[in-house]
């Protein structure tokens, strides 16, 4: 690990000295990649730094016992000395986490699809919800939020929304959402009170560029329509709604939220990409070994990540055992808590996987 450390300290002084050079900042390309590498360094090289004045206060302190005489200098250097020990190992486990193989995707941009599922009406209420729960988030974060395609279900409930998030790490800390969303609670058309459990999917996927995946037009079907549904001024009147079909993988996407067919067609074709690159990502994941996947994956679409229960104001995440009793600050936006608990355990869980190894 420390060979690596040392490397890695080496190269960052290297980037350093390229970015003082004269006329760097006129190849932007270049420019932008040594910039992107000196961020993704710099949390490493700090620590590495910290760690080995850390290391050298130990030292120092060590020789101060051995040779100093005076009480009240001894004292002082104890003190050093037991400071020093103990960040040193809180920096040995830090330095560990920020080693950890970093996913690719993880400053990538999301498209969410949110889907609702067992309980009708109840279930794209609760859908609706889980929307506006999102939006909240991304707003809190500065990130941008930006309509793909909706169906409503004309009751205020969404049965099937997808949508953007834009912002700078936005899947490295989403990413753990996907799956199954349960909620407990008594439904506003329920006149017995009795408690109905329905259920949201959520899904995933990091923005793909252009690069990533690359689309053959032979391989694609674009149908233009009037949009249907709730729609402002032009966006009825006009054929402007795009339908994409996949013939390849049988995908279609449907595109109406803008009145320009243009903008509708480029909204379908980033949110087709995504999925394309999505369903790369789980064959990916799928070939990979079982001992060398992290216990808190991405989710499986299918498997049952968290519950909302409404009546114990209450909301548990399945994976890691978490429940916090504030079921409304969550269902606002404040979804950090949770997150930084599951970042923590894939963290823990990667590591294990590395000792194992």
């Amino acid at each position: 690990m420390f060979d690596k450390l040392e490397d890695l300290l080496i190269r960052y002084e290297e980037i350093m000295g390229e970015l003082q050079e004269p006329g760097v900042a006129d190849d932007p390309e270049r420019f932008r990649r040594l910039m992107k590498e000196q961020s993704d360094l710099a949390p490493i090289v700090e620590a590495y730094r910290e760690y080995k004045q850390c290391r050298q206060n130990i030292e120092d302190s060590l020789g101060l016992l051995e040779e100093e005489a005076d009480e009240e200098l001894r004292e002082l250097a104890k003190e050093e000395l037991n400071e020093s020990k103990v960040r040193v190992e809180e920096l040995e486990k830090e330095l560990k986490i920020l080693l950890l193989p970093k996913d690719p995707n993880d400053e990538k941009n999301v498209i969410v699809e949110i889907r609702a599922g067992a309980g009708g009406d109840e279930a794209a209420l609760f859908a609706a919800e889980i929307y506006r729960m999102y939006v909240h988030y991304a707003e809190d974060r500065r990130w941008r939020t930006e309509l793909i395609s909706l169906n409503e279900n004309g009751i205020g409930g969404f049965k099937e929304c997808v949508f953007m998030i834009t912002g700078q790490g936005a899947y490295s800390r989403l990413k753990y959402e996907s799956g199954v969303h349960r909620v407990q609670r008594v439904p506003e058309t329920e006149s017995g009170g009795r408690i109905h459990t329905s259920t949201v999917t959520v899904a995933i996927m990091p923005e793909a560029e252009e690069v990533d995946i690359v689309i053959d037009e032979k391989d694609i079907r674009i149908d233009v329509m009037r949009a249907s549904g709730n729609g402002g001024q032009c966006v009825n009147t006009t054929d402007s709604a795009v339908r994409l079909t996949h013939y390849p993988t049988g995908i279609v996407i449907y595109s109406q939220t803008e009145k320009s067919q243009l903008q509708n067609k480029e909204k379908a074709f980033r949110l087709l990409r995504s999925k394309l690159y999505d369903l790369e990502l789980e064959k990916q994941q799928a070939s990979e070994a079982e001992a060398r996947r992290s216990q808190i994956g991405t989710g499986d679409r299918s498997e049952k990540i968290r519950t909302y229960n409404f009546p114990q104001g209450r909301v548990t995440d399945h994976r890691i055992k978490l429940t916090l009793h504030k079921l409304d600050t969550i269902l606002n936006g404040d979804l950090d808590e949770i997150i930084d608990s599951l970042i923590a355990a894939d963290q823990a869980a990667k590591l294990a996987n590395m000792n194992e190894e």
